[in-house]
């Protein structure tokens, strides 16, 4: 891994800035994380914000070591202005589909950069779809299947709810990252095909879940 570029640096430094700020100031971060009821009557800036606020050290870490190992990818095929571009993207339609499946919850409340960071992931695999990942930092698999195994679990948590986790945010990441690639570099509907067709499958599953209202 070479020099982290400085789109890279600052949104890192900016999720961990604003991060243990959240942790010492509880009153910011309620301010700023994804409370559906606030963001509801027009605080539009929590859908945002809210991706730069984390739980706890061990959610920042996860999310922000993911990031990092994928960034790079991204940057290298399509330029540090995509970059972002699928980066804040991916983040606002995870919040989006948090915004969506629990529009009727108005307590409902999240925080974290995972829809952000899955978009990414999405991004680099189908751009460089012989990529490997260290299971555990030890077993190698291909990182098509980490990401088409993380959001088909996140599926499973959606119908279960399982855990205070925003599995939902992890899908309109992913679809956020998988959309925007595809439109910024539309040769990789002929040149990846099958990674086109292999990483649509949980987002169409999603869909075709909900349209028959077993989700």
């Amino acid at each position: 891994m070479g020099e982290m570029a400085i789109s890279t640096i600052i949104i890192i430094g900016l999720n961990i800035l604003m991060s243990f700020k959240g942790f010492k100031d509880r009153a910011f971060f309620e301010k700023y994380s994804f409370k559906l009821g606030p963001a509801k009557a027009g605080e539009k800036i929590r859908f945002l914000s809210s991706g730069f606020l984390h739980v706890d050290t061990t959610h920042l870490l996860v999310n922000m070591i993911t990031f990092y190992f994928f960034a790079d990818v991204v940057i290298y095929h399509l330029g540090e202005m995509y970059f972002v571009l699928i980066y804040f993207g991916s983040l606002l339609l995870g919040n989006l589909f948090s915004y969506y499946f629990h529009r009727n919850n108005p307590y409902y409340m999240a925080v974290g950069a995972s829809g952000a960071v899955m978009g990414i992931l999405y991004s680099a695999i189908l751009l460089q779809p012989n990529m490997m990942l260290g299971l555990f930092f030890i077993i190698p698999i291909p990182a098509y299947v980490f990401g088409i195994g993380y959001l088909l679990y996140s599926l499973y948590g959606m119908k279960k709810r399982i855990g205070n986790i925003g599995h939902d945010a992890h899908f309109g990441g992913a679809m956020g990252g998988y959309a925007l690639t595809l439109l910024i570099a539309p040769s990789l509907f002929q040149a990846h095909s099958l990674m086109v067709i292999l990483l649509a499958v949980p987002l169409v599953l999603l869909f075709v879940l909900h349209k028959t209202k077993t989700l």
